[in-house]
């Protein structure tokens, strides 16, 4: 472990602990990704009882493989600019 600390600090990666604000503004953007991410399941499983077209279904499931992609991909970009806040 004091290896792979040494090997951030090289790199300049600084390990601070988070503040309860920062935890908490984390979680609250953890929760809306995660509601996010179920209402989009859920329009998703109704359009794909509607699709009878396996042309169309196969177009709503890449649909819906990239908009769970980009939800996460904004969490993660949120998440990290929390964590990069200044004290």
């Amino acid at each position: 472990m004091e290896r792979l600390r040494a090997n951030d600090r090289k790199a300049g990666v600084e390990g601070s602990a988070l503040t309860a604000g920062q935890k908490k503004k984390i979680a609250e953007a953890r929760n809306a990704a995660t509601a996010r991410l179920a209402e989009r399941e859920i329009l998703f499983r109704d359009a794909i009882q509607r699709i009878g077209d396996p042309a169309e279904r196969e177009k709503a499931e890449q649909q819906y493989q990239t908009d769970r992609r980009r939800i996460n991909e904004d969490c993660e970009r949120a998440i990290e600019a929390i964590r990069r806040q200044r004290v």
